[in-house]
């Protein structure tokens, strides 16, 4: 009877050894730790708007739907601006086409050392530059000022504030224009609001202002005029008569789109 058990106990015994062999000596590896979550980057938050524009569908009963395409609104702005300064002025004074890009472009670099003349929105100045004196010492000639007053003049005379309506009414065009040059979160009126501030804080030189001319164009002798922004030296070029008329203009203009009841 006990014979039998033999092969029965030999058989458990070599089982319990397989056993203990494959949970002890090939002990399979704990899995390794779950790795963390990958943490989600925060959406980008777009920079604050300083000086929104009201909705231009409430104050001017006009939706941006109703305004004609970016590359078709030469014709709609130059009626409006029409009623604002005369048939004779908007034909004299303004570019040809792509105001409302102009004007981007423009108010985009008047804070940089220079502007892209051949994108202005209004017409180049009349007539040469004029100079004093000779190579060894020259200064800017103060008839170069008149080049610039019927334009000043037509400034002068300006209704500010149905300026800054068109401009509402318009600004959804501004805003796609300032887009497409690369400021997909920017907003257009801090821009301009940017830009007027700097003209506003030109310092207007009193007395002859001496120039030199290391190239073909001439350039302010006083290195400190020369570093200013392209803004303040057209203002400069301009003379002090023009230049404040320019000056109160702005402040009006500045204080029309500031004042506007905000709606974002």
């Amino acid at each position: 009877m006990k014979k039998p058990l033999i092969p029965l106990v030999a058989t458990v015994v070599v089982l319990g050894l397989g056993l203990w062999y494959y949970l002890v000596q090939r002990r399979v590896p704990a899995p390794p730790p779950a790795l963390p979550a990958p943490s989600v980057a925060p959406a980008p938050v777009p920079p604050p708007t300083h000086y929104p524009v009201p909705n231009t569908a409430t104050a001017n009963g006009a939706s941006a739907a109703s305004l004609p395409a970016l590359v078709a609104s030469d014709p709609a702005l130059r009626v409006a601006l029409t009623g604002l300064i005369g048939a004779d002025a908007v034909k004299a004074f303004l570019a040809p086409d792509q105001l409302i890009r102009r004007v981007v472009v423009t108010v985009d670099n008047l804070p940089r050392s220079k502007v892209p003349y051949d994108r202005l929105p209004v017409a180049t100045t009349p007539g040469a530059f004029l100079v004093e004196g000779d190579a060894q010492h020259a200064t800017l000639d103060v008839r170069n000022y008149a080049r610039y007053t019927p334009m000043v003049d037509v400034l002068r005379k300006l209704d500010v504030r149905a300026l800054a309506k068109v401009y509402f009414h318009f600004y959804p065009l501004f805003e796609s224009a300032y887009q497409d040059l690369g400021y997909p979160d920017g907003y257009f009126n801090d821009r301009l609001i940017a830009a007027i501030d700097l003209v506003l804080a030109t310092p207007l030189p009193q007395g002859p202002i001496d120039l030199v001319q290391p190239h073909v164009q001439y350039h302010f002798a006083d290195p400190r005029l020369e570093a200013l922004p392209a803004a303040e030296k057209i203002l400069i070029r301009m003379g002090p008569a023009n230049a404040a008329i320019v000056k109160a203009k702005l402040a009006e203009l500045r204080a029309a789109l500031t004042a506007a009841p905000m709606a974002h």
